[in-house]
């Protein structure tokens, strides 16, 4: 049985804000400023103009109306404030309709290096700042109407695309490696680990590859996989997603690259 959570949603005031405390502003203004930090030279540029764009500065949490109004002035995407974790078609459906869902509480103080749950620094810090790229944008968005269309007998395959690209992606730049995954911008361990020497593995993005690589939620990443432009993205999810799943289901996943989790 799944341990219970134990954050609950921040819901917004009359006027669409949402109550933050002075305690939970300073918590967002480490996070900021560790990540900000630690990911120069490491986070791609596109992501790095994404967070200029969208203001996000030390100060406070960011507003969700803030952020939706800014997204919609560049790529028209927008977010929705949502539980911290919700059905797979609830997600892949807002994701079609160009909304990205944000968890809107924040993590407390004794989980400020790892929370398992996104809360609204993983959501907002990690995802959105690259939901203001054309390309990013249009990527995530074809991939929630693929998922919709799809239906549940493939919704566990093709997160798989969304593992190693939205959450965990890296791509190569002029001046090397970069990341723009969520989970590795927003984590210093995944950053570190993702972006230093380390004993994890770095692939070349192949849709069948990612498709029959299983994961691991709770632990850093052994295996990244590595695109060469957003404009990428854009193509493979144009491809006809539920036959290569078909043929991924037919070959079979590879070894896993971890150990099992202790039930």
């Amino acid at each position: 049985m799944a341990k219970e959570s134990t954050y609950t949603a921040k819901l917004p005031q009359p006027d669409g804000t949402y109550p933050y405390t002075q305690e939970e502003d300073a918590i967002w203004g480490e996070l900021y400023q560790r990540q900000m930090t630690l990911l120069q030279g490491k986070a791609c540029q596109e992501y790095l103009d994404g967070v200029e764009a969208l203001g996000l500065t030390s100060d406070r949490v960011p507003q969700l109306k803030d952020v939706n109004r800014r997204l919609h002035e560049t790529t028209g995407f927008g977010v929705e404030g949502v539980p911290a974790l919700i059905p797979p078609s609830r997600f892949y459906d807002l994701l079609s309709q160009g909304k990205f869902p944000l968890a809107t509480f924040i993590r407390r103080r004794e989980h400020i290096d790892y929370i398992e749950e996104p809360d609204i620094f993983h959501e907002v810090f990690g995802h959105c700042p690259l939901l203001t790229n054309q390309s990013y944008a249009n990527f995530v968005r074809r991939f929630g109407e693929t998922a919709v269309k799809l239906g549940k007998g493939y919704s566990w395959h093709l997160f798989r695309i969304f593992w190693f690209t939205v959450e965990f992606g890296l791509i190569n730049t002029p001046q090397g490696r970069r990341c723009f995954g969520a989970g590795i911008v927003s984590s210093p361990s995944e950053t570190r680990t993702a972006m230093e020497p380390s004993e994890s593995e770095f692939r070349p993005f192949n849709l069948m590859d990612v498709l029959r690589t299983p994961y691991r939620i709770d632990i850093v990443q052994p295996i990244y996989y590595v695109i060469d432009s957003f404009a990428q993205l854009e193509a493979i999810i144009e491809e006809d997603i539920g036959a290569r799943i078909d043929e991924a289901k037919t070959l079979g996943d590879y070894p896993p690259a971890f150990e099992r989790k202790a039930s």
